[in-house]
């Protein structure tokens, strides 16, 4: 795993780019419908601000964050709407300026925290590097649906080995929102980076594997593609089914996307 300030200055770049694809459009622009149902673009941009926002108090404020998620334990989907009604009052440009401000001020309350310590999180506790990989777990997926209602491709980049770091460390979120047993095998994955390089996550000797492009890895663990419509291939029986399941988040899996959905491969 890179070194937290490491995290944190991709985590920014990510924001930036997410920034970027917003950042010019017009107010009805705002309101088009992304693949994932029911969310506007307006919609993506203040979930994205929720979650940066609990991320910075779970780091500056951990009774506070504990006292916030308590709420949201006793009704999760009641909280989430909560919080995208509270900031979809918001002209486009205030939210922008929102998500810019909770974002900046996460990076910054994420980095003064030891690297050894943990941060109270949704479920489990975590180092601040662990929970700023999330963070790029979230821009990713939600970025990438914004992309996909402006019919926009974004270019990937050597940042997303903080989401595939991430997604080794979450392999069985598939399962357990399944209700599925996970497998006792360990799994190793050796995917190709946008640059070239290859990375290889996991024991040497893992008989279950996965293979194939980076980004294409990065979109099935989001749920932003089916995997059928990406170069990913399984050896081993428990890897061929995790490509069926697999996500990098907790809680229900959502519909996910049909296969043909997208031009193959994100293009």
């Amino acid at each position: 795993m890179a070194s937290l300030q490491d995290t944190l200055k991709d985590l920014a770049a990510d924001v930036e780019d997410v920034v970027g694809l917003v950042a010019e459009l017009d107010a009805t622009a705002w309101q088009t419908q992304t693949p994932a149902p029911g969310w506007t673009i307006a919609d993506q941009v203040a979930h994205l601000t929720f979650i940066f926002r609990l991320a910075r108090t779970a780091a500056e404020s951990p009774e506070t964050f504990r006292t916030i998620t308590a709420e949201a334990a006793r009704d999760f989907n009641g909280a989430v709407n909560a919080a995208l009604q509270q900031y979809n009052g918001m002209a486009p440009a205030d939210l922008l300026t929102t998500f810019q401000t909770e974002a900046a001020a996460c990076v910054q309350a994420l980095s003064v925290v030891p690297e050894n310590q943990v941060v109270p999180w949704l479920v489990n506790p975590l180092p601040p590097a662990i929970l700023a990989c999330a963070g790029i777990m979230e821009l990713f997926g939600h970025g990438q649906d914004i992309a996909d209602a402006l019919g926009v491709r974004r270019v990937p980049t050597d940042r997303l080995r903080h989401l595939a770091d991430f997604a080794f460390l979450t392999r069985d979120f598939g399962y357990q929102s399944r209700g599925e047993t996970p497998p006792d095998e360990p799994f190793r994955f050796e995917l190709t980076a946008p640059s070239g390089e290859i990375w290889s996550i996991g024991p040497d000797d893992a008989a279950q594997t996965v293979t194939g492009p980076a980004h294409d890895f990065c979109l099935l663990v989001t749920r932003r593609r089916h995997r059928d419509d990406l170069a990913l291939s399984a050896t081993g029986h428990h890897a061929e089914h995790w490509l069926d399941i697999a996500q990098a988040y907790r809680g229900p899996a959502g519909e996910g996307r049909k296969p043909g959905q997208f031009a193959v491969h994100g293009e």
